[in-house]
């Protein structure tokens, strides 16, 4: 053999063999190389998420398809603080039953008193939204619920340090284990669940619906079937175009992302700036500057304040702004025109039609019956909201 031969064949040995023992060492004693987590596919009793009148059937990924089990473990999960590093925040926390799954701040209040820099969207009829956040940075409910447990002003938490977590209570080693045959949890797992509770949140049966496609020509009062015109047609308010309907249900969003001068400000040159770049900051295309997802308009009444900063009050301070064509700047979305043209009535008539979206809630939506909601007080409130009588 040649010399060049061998040395190359010794010194590729000396490469396995520091490989080798590298594993070796990073091994436990008497332990098994480590392995794969376990598999995040539900084994329990799937069920039928049913919408109700005005919605489409809910998409459902392959992998993740609702069970009775994961459902309420979800549902657990969601309103449980123990996901934050202090105990402190829990999903609901932003995202509450009592202000139409919104929290009825500008801002949301996280751990350590920390305030976010947007405002927190409800969850009513998420299922439906092909992104998640305001920017779009998620693609799905089960990659949303990774975002504010890492985010430093939310949670502040790991993932790994919420498996950790989980996995030291024995009630939710055994509720995972009958959810997903698995005697150890991963936050794959956890965050199925809470997408799969969150698909259960839906509401429709409005005023609007039951007189659009229940066939109640009762359902609307004459104020608000005039406004429903007014936000249709394309000479009047248009709202449509971004709040979409549909011939057998409705939406009211197109999944698409706009720039309606939310947030411009002028700078110390007296030009436009964006103070929030938005969608931008996830696709790095200039169009995408200062664009939001568009929110669906159901339950609108709920969950005051509005926009992605939260800076509108109320009804009528948002469609002022649309009167007044938003804000320009060079991004501004080319449906966006001043709408100063409506008179006083055909005002009064569209916000009156926005009240009549709001919908019934589903059962079973707030805090389980579990020792830490009773310690918490969290089933104290209105809970006409969810149906639930928590009051034994």
């Amino acid at each position: 053999m040649r010399p060049a031969v061998l040395r190359a064949l010794i010194m590729l040995a000396g490469v396995l063999a520091a490989v080798g023992a590298f594993i070796a060492c990073t091994q436990k004693p008497g332990l098994a190389p480590a392995v794969a987590p376990p598999a995040a596919k539900p084994i329990g009793t799937v069920i039928q998420i049913v919408p109700p009148l005005g919605l489409p059937p809910v998409p459902i990924p392959a992998d993740n398809p609702p069970t009775a089990e994961t459902v309420a473990l979800g549902r657990r999960l969601y309103y449980d603080t123990a996901l934050s590093v202090d105990n402190t925040i829990s999903c609901a926390s932003c995202h509450d039953p009592k202000f139409g799954f919104s929290d009825g701040q500008q801002f949301s209040d996280g751990v350590r008193g920390q305030k976010g820099n947007r405002n927190s969207p409800t969850i009513f009829n998420a299922a439906y939204f092909t992104t998640q956040f305001w920017d779009g940075r998620a693609p799905s409910l089960e990659k949303q619920a990774e975002g504010p447990m890492q985010n430093p002003v939310e949670m502040a938490h790991t993932l790994a340090g919420a498996e950790l977590r989980l996995m030291a209570d024995p009630s939710y080693k055994a509720e995972f284990k009958t959810a997903f045959g698995a005697d150890v949890i991963t936050y794959e797992m956890v965050e199925k669940c809470i997408a799969s509770f969150e698909r259960t949140v839906l509401s429709g049966n409005s005023p609007f619906d039951r007189y659009m496609y229940g066939g109640d020509k009762k359902a609307l009062s004459a104020s608000a079937k005039r406004g429903l015109e007014v936000f249709r047609n394309p000479k009047k308010g248009d709202c449509a175009v971004c709040h979409t309907m549909d011939e057998k249900y409705a939406l009211f969003t197109d999944n698409k992302f706009h720039n309606l001068g939310v947030g411009v400000k002028l700078n110390i040159n007296g030009e436009t700036e964006l103070t929030d770049l938005g969608r931008f900051n996830i696709t790095n295309v200039a169009s995408d500057k200062g664009a939001f997802k568009t929110p669906s308009l159901r339950n609108i009444t709920l969950t005051a304040p509005y926009m992605h900063d939260g800076s509108h009050k109320n009804l009528k301070e948002v469609i002022d702004f649309y009167v007044g064509g938003g804000n320009s700047n060079p991004y501004r979305d080319k449906e966006i025109h001043p709408l100063d043209f409506l008179t006083g009535q055909e005002l009064a008539d569209l916000q009156e039609f926005l009240k009549s979206l709001t919908g019934e809630i589903p059962p079973n939506l707030g805090p389980p019956m579990t020792q830490q909601t009773l310690d918490l007080g969290l089933l104290r409130g209105p809970h006409w909201l969810h149906g639930e009588d928590n009051s034994r």
